[in-house]
Protein backbone atom coordinates (compact mmCIF):
# COMPACT_ATOMS: atom_id res chain seq x y z
CA UNK A 1 0.00 0.00 0.00
CA UNK A 2 1.86 3.63 -1.05
CA UNK A 3 2.78 5.90 1.74
CA UNK A 4 0.86 9.05 1.45
CA UNK A 5 1.47 12.37 2.61
CA UNK A 6 -0.81 13.93 4.47
CA UNK A 7 -2.53 17.08 3.19
CA UNK A 8 -1.77 19.13 6.17
CA UNK A 9 1.83 20.90 5.97
CA UNK A 10 3.88 24.09 7.37
CA UNK A 11 5.53 26.74 5.58
CA UNK A 12 8.48 28.34 7.38
CA UNK A 13 9.67 31.74 6.36
CA UNK A 14 13.44 31.60 7.60
CA UNK A 15 14.81 35.42 8.29
CA UNK A 16 17.05 37.99 9.98
CA UNK A 17 16.02 40.78 11.76
CA UNK A 18 16.62 43.22 9.62
CA UNK A 19 14.47 40.98 6.97
CA UNK A 20 16.57 39.01 4.73
CA UNK A 21 15.11 35.46 3.70
CA UNK A 22 16.11 32.38 2.84
CA UNK A 23 14.86 30.92 0.00
CA UNK A 24 15.40 27.23 -1.52
CA UNK A 25 14.87 26.03 -5.58
CA UNK A 26 13.39 23.05 -5.57
CA UNK A 27 15.54 20.35 -7.49
CA UNK A 28 12.38 18.71 -9.79
CA UNK A 29 11.23 22.26 -10.92
CA UNK A 30 14.09 24.54 -11.54
CA UNK A 31 13.10 28.11 -11.02
CA UNK A 32 10.66 27.20 -8.34
CA UNK A 33 11.79 29.09 -5.53
CA UNK A 34 10.09 28.75 -2.26
CA UNK A 35 10.88 28.59 1.78
CA UNK A 36 10.97 25.68 3.82
CA UNK A 37 7.48 23.52 3.77
CA UNK A 38 6.58 20.12 4.37
CA UNK A 39 3.86 18.29 5.10
CA UNK A 40 2.69 16.94 9.15
CA UNK A 41 3.93 13.49 9.84
CA UNK A 42 1.92 10.69 12.09
CA UNK A 43 0.72 12.91 15.21
CA UNK A 44 3.92 15.03 15.42
CA UNK A 45 1.92 18.59 16.39
CA UNK A 46 2.74 21.48 13.88
CA UNK A 47 5.78 22.79 15.83
CA UNK A 48 7.68 19.62 15.53
CA UNK A 49 6.65 19.39 11.84
CA UNK A 50 7.97 22.86 11.20
CA UNK A 51 11.29 21.90 13.48
CA UNK A 52 11.31 18.71 11.27
CA UNK A 53 11.25 20.74 8.34
CA UNK A 54 13.53 23.27 8.96
CA UNK A 55 16.01 20.62 10.05
CA UNK A 56 15.71 18.45 6.75
CA UNK A 57 15.90 20.92 4.20
CA UNK A 58 18.18 23.97 6.05
CA UNK A 59 19.92 21.98 8.63
CA UNK A 60 19.21 24.52 11.00
CA UNK A 61 17.85 23.78 14.27
CA UNK A 62 14.61 25.57 14.96
CA UNK A 63 14.43 26.08 18.68
CA UNK A 64 11.28 27.13 20.52
CA UNK A 65 12.24 30.73 21.10
CA UNK A 66 13.52 31.56 17.56
CA UNK A 67 10.14 29.70 15.68
CA UNK A 68 6.96 31.49 15.61
CA UNK A 69 3.76 30.19 14.90
CA UNK A 70 1.71 32.77 13.26
CA UNK A 71 -1.45 31.15 13.80
CA UNK A 72 -2.27 31.75 10.22
CA UNK A 73 -3.44 28.96 7.63
CA UNK A 74 -4.12 29.24 3.98
CA UNK A 75 -6.11 26.97 2.28
CA UNK A 76 -5.29 25.92 -1.37
CA UNK A 77 -5.65 23.76 -4.42
CA UNK A 78 -2.31 20.90 -4.61
CA UNK A 79 -0.48 21.50 -8.26
CA UNK A 80 -1.66 18.98 -10.61
CA UNK A 81 1.79 17.79 -10.52
CA UNK A 82 2.02 16.86 -6.89
CA UNK A 83 -1.27 15.41 -6.47
CA UNK A 84 0.10 11.68 -6.88
CA UNK A 85 1.22 12.10 -3.72
CA UNK A 86 -1.61 11.94 -2.02
CA UNK A 87 -4.11 9.51 -1.34
CA UNK A 88 -6.59 9.47 -4.50
CA UNK A 89 -9.02 12.06 -4.50
CA UNK A 90 -7.48 14.53 -2.29
CA UNK A 91 -6.78 17.99 -3.85
CA UNK A 92 -6.74 20.68 -1.40
CA UNK A 93 -3.76 21.18 1.29
CA UNK A 94 -4.20 23.36 4.72
CA UNK A 95 -0.99 24.93 5.15
CA UNK A 96 0.21 26.21 8.68
CA UNK A 97 2.73 29.43 9.06
CA UNK A 98 5.53 29.47 11.14
CA UNK A 99 8.51 32.07 10.78
CA UNK A 100 12.56 31.75 11.89
CA UNK A 101 14.12 34.31 13.33
CA UNK A 102 18.48 33.71 12.92
CA UNK A 103 20.84 35.58 14.32
CA UNK A 104 22.59 36.27 10.89
CA UNK A 105 22.32 34.76 7.53
CA UNK A 106 23.73 31.06 7.62
CA UNK A 107 24.72 28.80 4.64
CA UNK A 108 22.16 26.05 4.76
CA UNK A 109 23.05 22.43 4.16
CA UNK A 110 20.62 21.61 1.55
CA UNK A 111 18.48 18.25 1.18
CA UNK A 112 20.07 17.63 -2.62
CA UNK A 113 16.72 15.60 -3.32
CA UNK A 114 14.61 18.04 -2.31
CA UNK A 115 16.62 21.61 -2.86
CA UNK A 116 18.83 22.92 -5.77
CA UNK A 117 20.20 26.22 -4.68
CA UNK A 118 19.44 28.76 -1.58
CA UNK A 119 20.16 32.90 -1.82
CA UNK A 120 19.35 35.16 1.07
CA UNK A 121 16.93 38.61 -0.29
CA UNK A 122 15.67 41.43 1.26
CA UNK A 123 11.80 40.72 1.65
CA UNK A 124 10.35 42.12 -1.07
CA UNK A 125 12.67 40.72 -3.82
CA UNK A 126 12.20 37.54 -1.53
CA UNK A 127 8.20 37.83 -2.18
CA UNK A 128 8.81 38.78 -5.93
CA UNK A 129 10.66 35.96 -6.32
CA UNK A 130 8.11 33.07 -4.87
CA UNK A 131 5.99 30.56 -6.91
CA UNK A 132 3.66 29.98 -4.20
CA UNK A 133 1.13 33.05 -3.33
CA UNK A 134 0.85 32.04 0.10
CA UNK A 135 4.50 31.97 0.65
CA UNK A 136 5.00 35.53 -0.96
CA UNK A 137 2.07 36.88 1.25
CA UNK A 138 3.77 35.48 4.17
CA UNK A 139 7.07 37.23 3.38
CA UNK A 140 5.28 40.53 2.72
CA UNK A 141 3.59 39.99 6.30
CA UNK A 142 7.19 39.90 8.16
CA UNK A 143 7.73 43.65 8.38
CA UNK A 144 4.06 43.81 10.38
CA UNK A 145 5.00 40.87 12.09
CA UNK A 146 8.43 42.21 13.82
CA UNK A 147 7.47 45.63 14.36
CA UNK A 148 7.14 46.38 18.03
CA UNK A 149 3.46 46.70 19.67
CA UNK A 150 2.47 50.28 19.15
Amino acid sequence: MPQYKTPVSVLVVIHTADLQVLLLERAAHPGYWQSVTGSQEGDEDLAATARREVAEETGFAATAGSLSDWQTTNRYEIYPQWRQRYAPGVTHNTEHVFALRLPACFAPTLAPAEHRAWRWLPWREAAAACFSWSNRDAILELPRRLAPPA
